[in-house]
């Protein structure tokens, strides 16, 4: 398998994938999904609240606000030492407290540790209008997006073939109609002939192909070269979700492969 980079920022990464099978791309993907953990508030404990929202509201928007993760530091409370009892090395604890006019948003959630600030500071929770407070407690355990979608940091994993577009320069008289048909802007007339700019932004839509009436343009795809890009809630980098789904991955075929040795 060749793995190229086109893109990796803090939460969102473009791979380029070479020489594997749908199958799995698709079992990545679903990993990332359903399997990764993360951290995302559990237990509310609302000591006021004098705001328009039902508590149950309130706990809800609290309980999908993206909570950094270090997956080195933290067990399942499940598996934890402390048997379930939410210690530090399981449950990250939060308090807001507000009770000025205006918009309480996500980064109001003060945490124990400092270095657990809510990097999307600006999600809306609540107004308050004069003389309304909001007084809470709140602790973050970690979870599975098979659990319940607030445990879910990876968005948008999707993969695609990477197109092949072939233009006919003996057939193609430069008429411009693919170009603007192309819904991407990914053609253009270079030292007189019609190029691909991009093709990683095709699509396969064919539209090039349906209007042109020379049959210049034949749009097909490699099936053992993909383009692969996801995005992060911030939760998690998009470097650390793809390292720690491979991780998950390759322990999964593990166990499938011991498991398949019992049977007789």
């Amino acid at each position: 398998m060749k793995i190229d980079i086109s893109e990796l920022k803090d939460y969102k990464a473009v791979l380029k994938i070479e020489d594997t099978e749908v199958h799995f791309l698709n079992s990545l993907r679903r990993i990332m999904i359903s399997e990764l953990p993360k951290l995302a508030i559990d237990n509310v404990i609302v000591y006021d609240n004098t705001s328009p929202l039902l508590d149950e509201i309130i706990s809800h928007r609290i309980g999908l606000i993206p909570i950094p993760t270090d997956l080195r530091l933290l067990n399942f409370r499940q598996d934890c030492k402390c048997n379930d009892a939410g210690c530090p090395s399981c449950t990250v604890r939060y308090t807001l407290s507000k009770e000025e006019e205006g918009t309480v948003y996500s980064g109001d959630l003060q945490p124990e540790d400092k270095n657990l600030e809510i990097k999307k500071d600006k999600i809306p929770i609540v107004e308050l209008s004069k003389d309304q407070r909001i007084i809470l407690e709140v602790e973050a355990i970690l979870g599975r997006g098979k659990d319940h979608a607030k445990w879910q940091a990876v968005h948008g994993a999707a993969y695609k073939f990477l197109p092949i577009v072939t233009i006919d320069t003996k057939k193609c008289d430069q008429c411009k109609a693919c170009i603007d048909a192309c819904p991407k802007n990914i053609l253009e007339i270079k030292n007189n002939k019609v190029i691909v700019t991009d093709i990683e932004q095709c699509t396969a839509c064919k539209s090039c192909v349906d209007i042109c009436e020379n049959d210049a343009i034949a749009v097909e795809y490699d099936p053992h070269k993909f383009i692969f890009h996801l995005e992060t809630d911030t939760s998690l980098t998009a470097k650390d979700a793809l390292v720690e789904s491979a991780k998950i991955l390759i322990g999964k075929y593990e166990e499938l492969g011991k498991a398949l040795k019992t049977i007789k």
